[in-house]
């Protein structure tokens, strides 16, 4: 940063956040005006589940302090590829789990999200037991033998 005289560009407004935008590289811009647009855009550029994890991130009434978390997990894009990263980031979705660290474990130990699983097949009827028994064999038809009278044992 260069020293600057004093000028209106240099108070602090809602427009400019009383920084000199012209000192920025360009490409770094977004980033010193805290543009939580441009951190979902170029998350969401490189997937749908990453870009809705961003958008999951920032929702809070601070979305400022939630920045680096994002910024973590672009880091977790360019370290492992959009293509691990979107896999891990619809699964965390799909758990409403939302912590970038977590992730980063997850891409470190070479987690894959599990494939879908197939469609399961229609019940097969079952038919028949070749020997199956009538219901009328399990009856209690037989009567209970009384006793004899008393003596009649010996």
């Amino acid at each position: 940063m260069g020293s600057h005289g004093r000028s209106e560009n240099h108070f602090n407004t809602d427009q400019d956040h009383g920084m000199i935008l012209a000192d920025y590289p360009p490409e770094k811009t977004p980033y010193a005006l805290r543009d939580l647009e441009f951190l979902k855009r170029t998350a969401a550029s490189h997937g749908e589940a990453i870009g809705r994890f961003a958008s999951a991130l920032l929702d809070d009434p601070l979305p400022w302090t939630r920045m680096r978390r994002v910024y973590a997990l672009l880091g977790l894009v360019r370290r492992y590829g959009p293509e691990r990263v979107e896999d891990i980031c619809a699964t965390a979705l799909t758990y409403d789990l939302l912590d970038v660290r977590r992730l980063g474990r997850m891409l470190a130990m070479g987690y894959r999200a599990p494939s879908p699983a197939p469609a399961p097949e229609s019940p097969k009827v079952i038919p028949r037991a070749r020997f199956l028994r009538p219901a009328s064999h399990y009856a209690i038809t037989r009567l209970i033998k009384p006793h004899p009278p008393d003596g009649g044992d010996q």
